[in-house]
C-alpha cells in the first residue's frame, strides 16, 4: 500500500467519534442557529414547529430566562441530533418549547444516521437524577423522538393528546369525488360562487408579511368578537412572535401568507406553514361580513391546497381540532401523544407528573365525553 493511500484507508475504516453537548445559556438557539437549520434540512420528520425561525422567535417572546436547555449530538464534529427543551420548575423537569402554540413537537435526527443518533441523543438527555423528568406535548406518530425514547433506559408513559387531521394533496375535483353525493354537490355550488365573486388572492412577499400579519390579527379578533377570541391572540407578544417567525419562514419557503381582496378591500388573510411532508393551515382572519357572501373555509382551503400542490407536498394538514368545516372534507385522522419520560430507577418526580397528567385527562374526559352523553340521555328520557 502506498503512503498516499494510507490516510484515506484509515479514515474509511475509523469508527466515528460521537460527542454530546448540553447548552443552558439563553442565547443557545441563536448561537447554534446555523447548525440547527442545517440539521433540520436533513431531517425528514421536521415540522414547521421545529423550524429554527419559529423556535427562536417563540423563545424570544415566551422563554423564561435561565430555563433553556439545548442538547446537541455530533458525529465527527457535525451536528446529527438536537433537542430544544426548557426547564419547568426548580427540580429538573423538562418540556418542549412552543407551549400551546405548537401543533407538533419533535427533536431533530439526521436521516443519514438516524438510529445511531437517536441512541446518542437518548444518552445525552439530562435525565440522570431521580427528580428529573421529561414531558413532551403534541408528539405526532411519525416523530423522530419516538426513536430516541425507544433507546431511553428509563420509563416512558404515553397518553393521548390532540386530535389531528390531514388530506391528500389531490386536485379539488379529486377531493370532491371522495365526498358523499349531496355534500359534494353543495361544495361545488359554494366553490362556483367563490370563483364568480371576484375575490383576488395573492401571496405576500417577505417584506410585506409584517403588514399582512397585522391585518390577519385585526380580522381574526373581528371575526371572533361575538364568540370570544383566544385571549393570547390579542397580546403583543403573540403578534411579535407570529410576525417574526412568519416573515423568516416565508423568506425561506417554509410558509405562505395569502391575502384575499374583494372590491379592493382586504377581507381575509391566512397563514399556511410548509414542510416536506405537509402544508398546514395555521391561523386566519376573515371579516364577518364575508361569511354572509361566501364559504370562508372553502376560500381559504382552495388557496392552501393550490400552495401545497405547487410545492409538491403530499399532504394538506388541517392540524389540531375537529371543527365542522374540516369534517366535511372527510379527512384522515390521527392523535398526537403526550409523553412523560423518567430516568432509570426510582423517579418520584416523573411519577407525580404522570399522575397529574392522568388526573387531568380523567377530568377532561368527564367534561367532554361523559357529561354530554349523560345530558343527551336525560333529554331523550324526558322526551320519551
Amino acid at each position: 500500500m502506498s503512503t498516499t493511500d494510507t490516510p484515506a484507508a484509515v479514515r474509511a475504516t475509523a469508527r466515528p467519534v460521537w460527542t454530546a453537548e448540553v447548552h443552558r445559556t439563553d442565547d443557545a438557539l441563536d448561537r447554534f442557529a446555523g447548525e440547527w437549520d442545517a440539521l433540520a434540512a436533513r431531517c425528514r420528520t421536521t415540522t414547521p414547529f421545529q423550524h429554527g425561525s419559529w423556535l427562536r422567535s417563540w423563545w424570544r417572546q415566551y422563554g423564561r430566562p435561565g430555563t433553556l436547555v439545548l442538547v446537541l449530538v455530533r458525529r465527527d464534529g457535525r451536528a446529527v441530533a438536537a433537542a430544544a427543551l426548557r426547564r419547568r420548575g426548580p427540580f429538573g423537569g423538562l418540556t418542549n418549547l412552543g407551549g400551546a402554540l405548537a401543533d407538533f413537537t419533535d427533536v431533530l435526527l439526521d436521516d443519514d444516521c438516524a438510529d445511531e443518533a437517536a441512541a446518542e441523543l437518548a444518552a445525552a438527555l439530562p435525565l440522570g437524577r431521580p427528580w428529573h423528568s421529561l414531558e413532551l406535548r403534541e408528539v405526532p406518530p411519525e416523530a423522530a423522538v419516538h426513536r430516541v425514547l425507544a433507546c431511553h433506559r428509563g420509563t416512558v408513559r404515553r397518553y393521548p393528546d390532540s386530535f389531528c387531521q390531514t388530506l391528500p394533496a389531490l386536485s379539488m375535483d379529486e377531493l370532491l369525488r371522495r365526498l358523499p353525493g349531496k355534500t359534494a354537490q353543495r361544495s361545488r355550488v359554494k366553490l362556483r360562487r367563490i370563483a364568480a365573486s371576484g375575490v383576488v388572492v395573492d401571496a405576500a412577499p417577505p417584506e410585506e408579511v409584517p403588514e399582512a400579519v397585522a391585518e390577519l390579527l385585526r380580522l381574526h379578533v373581528l371575526q371572533w368578537q361575538e364568540r370570544g377570541v383566544t385571549p393570547e391572540h390579542r397580546t403583543a407578544r403573540f403578534a411579535a412572535h407570529l410576525t417574526e417567525s412568519t416573515t423568516a419562514m416565508v423568506a425561506c419557503g417554509r410558509a405562505a401568507v395569502h391575502r384575499f381582496r374583494l372590491d379592493g378591500e382586504f377581507v381575509a388573510v391566512n397563514i399556511v406553514v410548509l414542510c416536506p411532508s405537509f402544508g398546514g393551515l395555521y391561523l386566519y382572519g376573515a371579516h364577518p361580513k364575508l361569511r354572509d357572501r361566501l364559504d370562508i373555509a372553502g376560500l381559504l382551503f382552495g388557496a392552501a391546497l393550490d400552495e401545497v400542490r405547487a410545492a409538491g407536498i403530499p399532504l394538506l394538514g388541517l392540524l389540531r381540532g375537529q371543527e365542522p368545516y374540516k369534517q366535511r372534507w372527510r379527512p384522515d385522522a390521527f392523535r398526537n401523544e403526550r409523553l412523560v419520560a423518567a430516568p432509570p430507577g426510582p423517579a418520584p418526580a416523573a411519577a407525580v407528573r404522570a399522575l397529574r397528567v392522568r388526573a387531568r385527562q380523567a377530568v377532561v374526559g368527564v367534561l367532554t365525553v361523559r357529561l354530554p352523553r349523560l345530558k343527551a340521555a336525560l333529554t331523550a328520557r324526558r322526551l320519551s
